[in-house]
Protein backbone atom coordinates (compact mmCIF):
# COMPACT_ATOMS: atom_id res chain seq x y z
CA UNK A 1 0.00 0.00 0.00
CA UNK A 2 1.50 3.53 -1.04
CA UNK A 3 1.48 6.13 1.55
CA UNK A 4 0.39 9.89 1.05
CA UNK A 5 3.16 11.99 2.85
CA UNK A 6 0.91 15.23 2.04
CA UNK A 7 -2.10 13.91 4.16
CA UNK A 8 -2.14 15.52 7.73
CA UNK A 9 -1.57 12.50 9.88
CA UNK A 10 -4.49 11.84 12.52
CA UNK A 11 -2.61 12.73 15.76
CA UNK A 12 -1.99 15.95 14.29
CA UNK A 13 -5.56 16.45 13.11
CA UNK A 14 -6.64 16.14 17.06
CA UNK A 15 -4.46 17.89 18.51
CA UNK A 16 -5.36 20.85 15.63
CA UNK A 17 -9.33 20.21 16.23
CA UNK A 18 -8.82 20.09 19.71
CA UNK A 19 -6.79 23.49 19.90
CA UNK A 20 -9.29 25.06 17.84
CA UNK A 21 -12.46 24.36 19.71
CA UNK A 22 -10.54 25.46 23.31
CA UNK A 23 -9.62 29.03 22.01
CA UNK A 24 -13.58 29.06 20.63
CA UNK A 25 -14.62 28.34 23.87
CA UNK A 26 -12.41 30.56 25.52
CA UNK A 27 -13.49 33.71 27.64
CA UNK A 28 -12.28 36.93 25.06
CA UNK A 29 -12.79 40.30 25.97
CA UNK A 30 -14.28 42.08 23.39
CA UNK A 31 -13.15 44.91 21.58
CA UNK A 32 -14.37 47.49 23.67
CA UNK A 33 -13.18 46.00 26.95
CA UNK A 34 -9.59 46.22 25.12
CA UNK A 35 -9.67 49.69 23.92
CA UNK A 36 -10.71 51.19 28.00
CA UNK A 37 -8.16 48.73 29.31
CA UNK A 38 -5.43 51.13 27.32
CA UNK A 39 -6.96 53.78 27.90
CA UNK A 40 -6.53 53.65 31.11
CA UNK A 41 -3.29 52.39 31.08
CA UNK A 42 -2.69 55.04 29.35
CA UNK A 43 -3.78 57.72 31.70
CA UNK A 44 -1.57 55.85 34.49
CA UNK A 45 1.56 56.41 32.36
CA UNK A 46 1.32 60.02 32.34
CA UNK A 47 0.68 60.53 36.01
CA UNK A 48 3.78 58.38 36.91
CA UNK A 49 6.71 59.64 35.01
CA UNK A 50 9.91 57.84 36.48
CA UNK A 51 12.74 60.34 36.65
CA UNK A 52 10.88 63.80 36.72
CA UNK A 53 8.31 65.72 36.06
CA UNK A 54 6.54 65.85 32.65
CA UNK A 55 6.98 69.12 30.43
CA UNK A 56 4.97 69.90 27.36
CA UNK A 57 7.15 72.95 25.73
CA UNK A 58 8.40 72.97 22.60
CA UNK A 59 11.67 74.04 21.34
CA UNK A 60 12.50 76.91 18.98
CA UNK A 61 15.67 76.46 17.09
CA UNK A 62 17.36 79.04 14.84
CA UNK A 63 18.55 77.77 11.75
CA UNK A 64 21.20 79.24 10.26
CA UNK A 65 22.10 79.01 6.83
CA UNK A 66 24.98 77.83 5.26
CA UNK A 67 27.62 80.93 4.37
CA UNK A 68 29.85 81.39 1.49
CA UNK A 69 32.71 79.82 3.18
CA UNK A 70 31.45 76.65 3.79
CA UNK A 71 31.13 73.44 3.00
CA UNK A 72 28.82 70.50 3.97
CA UNK A 73 30.79 67.00 4.38
CA UNK A 74 29.63 64.16 1.95
CA UNK A 75 30.80 61.81 4.24
CA UNK A 76 29.69 63.23 7.77
CA UNK A 77 27.59 65.51 6.75
CA UNK A 78 28.94 68.32 8.87
CA UNK A 79 29.52 71.94 7.83
CA UNK A 80 32.98 73.00 7.71
CA UNK A 81 35.07 75.92 6.50
CA UNK A 82 36.28 75.82 3.59
CA UNK A 83 39.65 75.70 4.50
CA UNK A 84 39.17 71.98 5.59
CA UNK A 85 38.48 70.88 2.15
CA UNK A 86 40.76 67.71 1.49
CA UNK A 87 39.29 66.27 -1.41
CA UNK A 88 36.36 67.03 -4.17
CA UNK A 89 34.79 64.51 -6.63
CA UNK A 90 32.27 64.55 -8.38
CA UNK A 91 31.10 67.66 -6.65
CA UNK A 92 30.83 66.66 -3.70
CA UNK A 93 33.49 67.44 -1.22
CA UNK A 94 35.20 65.64 1.37
CA UNK A 95 36.34 67.03 4.53
CA UNK A 96 39.85 66.29 6.08
CA UNK A 97 38.93 64.44 9.10
CA UNK A 98 37.25 62.01 7.00
CA UNK A 99 39.70 61.61 4.96
CA UNK A 100 42.85 61.89 6.98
Amino acid sequence: MATDYDEIRSDVKESQDSSLEILQSANTPDARAVVLDLDEADGLDRLDIPGGEFIAEELIVQVIPQAEDEFTCYSCFLVRHRSQIARQKDGHAFCSDCEG
